[in-house]
């Protein structure tokens, strides 16, 4: 399935929507976790203007989780909703064990067309070769404060993934940005792979409105922050993309 790009103006970019993260039902009732649930947020996003969704697959208990049914019942949800791509996480917090994790990715029986992978966390190389091995494109989550963008750039792996996730760990909006900078220049370009870059909480908007002026990919949803630019709470994660579109508008 081809990444569509919108457009801003006379700029295209990505905007993918991130609709659960590790959040559950404890983080309001917007957030999505069961799979009709995520399926109607998506079409939601997607309707206001998204072209990718990235989404953590739950447990019946709520939970993240790589369980082959799970995946399977969130891919199929989602995509009888949108006709965009979708992706899933492969975070270490969902299956601690590397190699069960690639275990787990094998045993898929619906494939995502991608999944992250945090490089910073153990056996990261192996859940990506596990991911590529089926034709899974890889997202390669770069965290700010970790060793992920040293470890990424000298692996081996890194000219194959689909896209590299900037993240930037920083919640705080008034260092968010210099810690953005730090990330891709810690990053580099000699990967040659495209930059999604994004931030969380506090630094979710100003990371944002950063990537629209650099030209970047980049993302917005219920993972990454509850609120709207001007801090009241986000009722659903299409009222997040469309602010974000309004954001990329704006003068």
């Amino acid at each position: 399935m081809s990444v569509a790009a919108g457009t801003i103006g006379d700029m295209d970019f990505l905007l993918q929507v991130c609709l659960n993260g590790p959040r559950g039902a404890g983080d309001g009732a917007a957030v999505p976790v069961s799979p009709g649930a995520m399926a109607e947020s998506a079409a939601e996003a997607v309707a206001a203007g998204a072209q990718d969704v990235h989404v953590h697959p739950k447990s019946p208990c709520g939970q993240d989780t790589l369980s082959p049914r799970a995946v399977a019942a969130t891919l199929e949800a989602i995509r009888s909703a949108v006709s965009v791509p979708v992706g899933v996480t492969t975070g270490a917090w969902a299956e601690p064990d590397p190699r069960a994790r690639a275990a787990r990715i094998r045993e898929w029986t619906l494939l995502p067309d991608h999944a992250s992978v945090n490089w910073h966390e153990p056996g990261a190389e192996e859940v990506a070769a596990a991911l590529l091995d089926r034709g899974v494109g890889v997202e390669a989550g770069l965290w700010s404060g970790t060793d992920g963008p040293a470890r990424f750039t000298a692996s081996r792996l890194a000219p194959r993934v689909l896209r590299v996730l900037a993240e930037v760990a920083d919640p705080d909006p008034e260092t968010a940005e210099d810690t953005a900078r730090d990330l891709l220049d810690a990053i580099g370009t000699a990967h040659g792979r495209p930059v999604l870059l994004h931030g969380e909480e506090g630094g979710a908007w100003p990371v944002l409105r950063m990537a629209l002026r650099l030209g970047l990919a980049t993302r917005i949803g219920l993972e990454d922050t509850l609120v709207l630019p001007d801090g009241r709470r986000a009722g659903s994660n299409g009222e997040l993309v469309a602010a974000a579109l309004s954001v990329g508008a704006g003068p």
